[in-house]
């Protein structure tokens, strides 16, 4: 009976000490299931908007049609801006007459006026003097006074003068406007020309046209609503410019290095695998952090943006398409 029971013993003693070689190898040998890496596919998105506010008054294209650079895609009417086209037209033909008739000097008429003045001018000064001279002669003689004299030396000093001013008055006519009135002229038509040009640089958006190829993703106002300067009226997806983005903690990112070719699954594409290229790597700031869950033994670890760029372009790919990383 005592022999049994130390073969029983001894039975139960080998069975304890293979479950522990077990429990041991099963620590080192056995890996936890991995959790898999997934993102999701995203494009660059344009979207079209314009310099001019107005009314939304035809669409010519609708959402999911391909459009090329340079195809019209929506008309907007402003009735304020095509008055204000009219109203800086008009305040440029204004100033273009104003410097026109600047540079076209005096009108004749005026000129050959001040011409009859000076000549009349010059005849009173000649009068003048030679009737200052025989005063002088009289008054030498001693036939007349001083005072005589005197007077008419006076009054051809005055003769002197008029024909003076008549003569300045003459080259004035004939020289026109001087160069700071041509000056001031000339600034103001281009003033006024600056205002049109303006003007018609709002106008060139009343048509707005693709920017790129791409597809209408969304039309955001309705045909007749009005819209701002600067609202967005569409988008334009650039399907050809797609990448994969994932949000992993930082401890993964020993294996997903910048510049380096690692390989996705497109589920929505019959599960087909994508060679792609790391091109962007950055930390998504402190809201975006994985807290410790344990008082002791683990740590904080911030999430990181990785984005990775197909090496050949995938066909039927489309933003928001999801994409799991293989092989890590």
């Amino acid at each position: 009976m005592e022999q049994e029971d130390r073969r029983l013993l001894a039975a139960l003693g080998i069975l304890v000490i293979v479950m522990i070689l077990l429990f041991i190898a099963g620590m080192f040998l056995i890996k936890p299931a991995q959790v898999p890496i997934q993102g999701q596919a995203d494009a660059t998105s344009v979207r079209i908007s314009g310099k001019l506010p107005g009314r939304v008054a035809e669409f010519y294209v609708r959402e999911g049609n391909r459009v090329k650079r340079g195809d019209t895609l929506v008309h907007i009417y402003s009735s304020t801006v095509d008055a204000k086209l009219y109203q800086a037209q008009s305040m440029e033909n204004v100033a273009a007459a104003q410097n026109k008739k600047v540079d076209a000097g005096t009108r004749v008429q005026i000129i050959n006026s001040a011409r009859d003045l000076w000549l009349q001018a010059q005849a009173a000064q000649s009068i003048a003097k030679k009737t200052y001279d025989r005063m002088e002669n009289l008054y030498v003689q001693g036939v007349i006074s001083e005072q005589k004299r005197d007077e008419a030396r006076a009054a051809c000093d005055a003769a002197n003068a008029q024909a003076a001013a008549a003569k300045s008055q003459y080259d004035m006519a004939v020289e026109g406007a001087q160069k700071e009135d041509k000056a001031a002229a000339l600034a103001m038509k281009n003033a006024a020309r600056g205002g049109v040009m303006e003007v018609e640089s709002i106008l060139e958006d009343q048509y707005l046209t693709a920017p790129c190829d791409g597809e209408i993703s969304d039309i955001y106002p309705h045909e007749g609503e009005l819209v701002g300067s600067g609202t967005p009226i569409m988008s334009v997806l650039k399907n050809e410019d797609t990448w994969i983005v994932f949000n992993v903690r930082e401890e993964m990112l020993n294996t997903l290095s910048m510049g380096k070719v690692i390989e996705v699954m497109i589920p929505g594409l019959d599960k087909k695998t994508v060679k792609t290229e790391i091109f962007y790597i950055r930390d998504m700031g402190s809201y975006a952090v994985w807290s410790a869950t344990k008082a002791a033994g683990e740590y904080d670890s911030k999430t990181f943006e990785v984005k990775a760029r197909p090496l050949e372009t995938v066909t039927d790919l489309r933003p928001g398409m999801s994409a799991v990383l293989v092989g890590e």
